[in-house]
């Protein structure tokens, strides 16, 4: 290609950077946490400090790996001086999701999930908390702000959960999500009953979804008696309080599986572009340097000697400042150039 076949872009004029958000509806039905293939799909692992959670058997190859439970109890907790299982790796797990996604305060001390959000305000702590860690599988670059929905069993019977339920939804994550987090942007969770009624007349605050992240913080007071019966979570009837205190990280994740009717959300993929403008002039790009357009040296195009010259354009090349080909754009079909048409040609570069 002769030198006169390239010309500069403008970057301030001919290139523009674009951001468009895709979404996919991710529903997780609860007979696939806790029912449909008994424990298959369901990971333990010998150090005892977290669960996964598989859409298939997870010894079969098609297997995907969907969340993770685990639960973490503060040193400040009302009940941890009465953890009698795994005391200290359950403060190790809230002491390692805290330093992640709350951060540190001024003193360097690992600051504690707040119920609102507010951090430097005080208020209530949530110190009880079970983790859903979810694949990025599924989050892909973050969940869609708003669309976060959890129905949980709230019938006290362990055997038969789902008679009554909650609905645990960020209702106003799509436009009062906080960014005071380390790993970025976060939403306060809210409880109501199944047809979406506040429970007990108020705004039941229940924990904390971090977009980016992926991650779930779910206190395990939505099982006390304050937002249902107290429910029994397992087959010995103890409620939330007593598995935390009493049993390990394995049992506490079965308890929570065990209740878990129905969980959807929208992920999000940020796709990145930059469109270049290739701008075509009336008397730019009228001549090709392709062997064939000469025959006998008489430009194939023209029958007459005052006809104008013409050229078909097929391929734009993007290339570097050193005349370096980074990346062709194909026509879907020739446009024909002559020197009475211009033409703007639009090029998108997704990355």
């Amino acid at each position: 290609m002769a030198e006169s076949f390239y010309k500069s872009l403008d970057i301030g004029k001919d290139v523009v950077a674009t951001r468009t958000l895709l979404h996919e509806a991710i529903p997780l039905t609860g007979t696939i946490v806790s029912g449909t293939y008994g424990t298959d799909n369901i990971k333990n692992y010998a150090h005892g400090m977290f669960q996964s959670v598989y859409d298939y058997p997870y010894l079969s190859s098609s297997a995907n790996h969907i969340f993770d439970i685990t639960a973490g109890v503060s040193a400040d907790s009302a009940i941890y001086s009465s953890v009698s299982n795994q005391q200290s790796k359950k403060l190790n797990i809230y002491n390692q999701m805290a330093q992640v996604l709350v951060g540190y305060d001024h003193t360097g001390s690992i600051q504690r999930f707040d119920e609102d959000g507010d951090v430097l305000a005080g208020g209530s702590k949530l110190d009880d908390v079970i983790f859903l860690n979810f694949a990025r599988l599924l989050t892909k670059d973050e969940i869609k702000k708003g669309t976060f929905a959890l129905t949980l069993g709230a019938t006290q019977a362990y055997a038969t959960p789902f008679t009554d339920r909650i609905l645990i939804q960020d209702t106003s994550g799509s436009d009062g999500y906080l960014v005071n987090s380390p790993v970025g942007e976060y939403g306060i969770l809210y409880a109501t009953n199944a047809a979406g009624t506040r429970l007990n007349g108020n705004d039941q605050k229940c924990g904390l979804i971090f977009y980016q992240a992926g991650v779930c913080a779910l206190t395990s007071s939505i099982f006390q008696s304050q937002l249902s019966s107290s429910a029994y979570m397992n087959s010995s009837n103890e409620d939330m309080e007593a598995v935390l205190t009493g049993s390990n990280i394995e049992a506490a994740s079965d308890a929570l599986r065990h209740r878990i009717y129905n969980l959807q959300f929208n992920n999000t993929v940020e796709l990145n572009s930059s469109v270049y403008f290739c701008r075509v002039n009336h008397n730019e790009f009228n001549y090709s340097t392709n062997p064939t357009y000469l025959s006998g040296s008489k430009i194939r195009v023209k029958t007459q000697s005052s006809d104008l010259p013409v050229s078909y354009i097929t391929t734009v090349g993007l290339y570097n400042d050193n005349n370096e080909l980074l990346a062709t754009a194909k026509l879907s079909e020739p446009l024909k150039k002559s020197s009475d048409t211009e033409f703007t040609i639009r090029v998108r570069l997704d990355y």
